[in-house]
């Protein structure tokens, strides 16, 4: 069987010694192995994949036997078993199309057992890829009772993180802290950071020369949780509006998408106030 290994503990002497001795134990062969130790908060975390003919009840024993001294945050998974994704959307499709498209490839590791919008917009081009859609309309009196049945169906469909693809609408504290680490949100940055209505025009008044676009995981703070993957397009004077929103669904489908691959493949350790991302 075919397995991930993500650890995450104070650094200390002996971790990586420990990790290789207990997968020896249980037969196993190390395939991939990446190691980080963070300074300022003298952190390390590990990401280990390996193959072993015990399963992965004979690897909990042996990594959770051989490594307790550490204290370690310990999270063994078969590479074959694909996190399950709920997917939450408004009515821009950019970012949900790559993500079904990456999924019906083969090249998103995921599930997606359900697409969850208060607008109906969104509707046909999810079901035309065979998912189920859920239209939950959400107003101030409504909120509370929208977001007890999205946690709801989070239990029942044993979902494992949820994806904000331009879901145009702010998460409450108390859901936000019922996952932490678990919620991916896409959103426009730019230099300066532009809030509000028509951002890309905003850009475009100020004549910004560069915009772009940060997945991030969700907290109680809006959009300040910790950053998974950015990217950037430079730009001129020439670029309209419109071009600039066109450059705009293009990062942000392939900046979320990035964040989306690296939280399906175990490569993203929440480190203080920021991500430790392996390539």
């Amino acid at each position: 069987m075919d397995l991930i290994a993500s650890l995450q503990c104070a650094d200390q002497p002996g971790i990586v010694h420990a990790m290789t001795s207990a997968v020896l134990a249980c037969g196993g062969n190390i395939i991939e192995n990446q190691q980080f130790t963070d300074q300022t908060t003298n952190t390390f975390v590990m990401r280990t994949r390996f193959e072993t003919a015990q399963g992965l009840e004979g690897a909990n024993k042996s990594l959770n036997e051989g490594l307790s001294k550490f204290n370690p945050s310990l999270h063994i998974r078969p590479t074959a078993q694909k996190p399950r994704a709920l997917v939450m959307v408004t009515k821009e499709s950019h970012c949900l199309r790559e993500l079904l498209y990456l999924e019906e490839l083969g090249e998103l590791n995921i599930e997606i057992p359900l697409v969850i919008s208060n607008r109906e917009d969104l509707r046909s081009l999810v079901e035309s890829h065979g998912h189920k859609f859920l239209y939950l309309p959400i107003t101030a009196d409504t909120k509370a009772n929208q977001e007890a049945e999205i946690s709801k169906l989070i239990a029942e469909l044993n979902i494992d993180f949820v994806v904000l693809a331009r879901y145009m609408q702010i998460l409450s504290e108390d859901f936000c802290e019922k996952m932490p680490g678990k919620i991916i949100n896409i959103h426009h940055s730019f230099l300066p950071g532009f809030k509000g209505a028509k951002p890309y025009h905003q850009a475009h008044d100020r004549g910004v020369k560069i915009i772009g676009a940060s997945a991030h995981f969700v907290t109680k703070d809006l959009d300040e949780g910790p950053i998974i993957e950015q990217d950037v397009a430079h730009v001129t004077h020439v670029a309209t509006p419109e071009e600039l929103i066109a450059i705009g669904r293009d990062i942000e489908r392939r900046v979320l998408s990035k964040a989306v691959k690296y939280f399906a493949d175990d490569k993203i350790f929440i480190v203080g106030k920021r991500t430790v991302v392996f390539s």
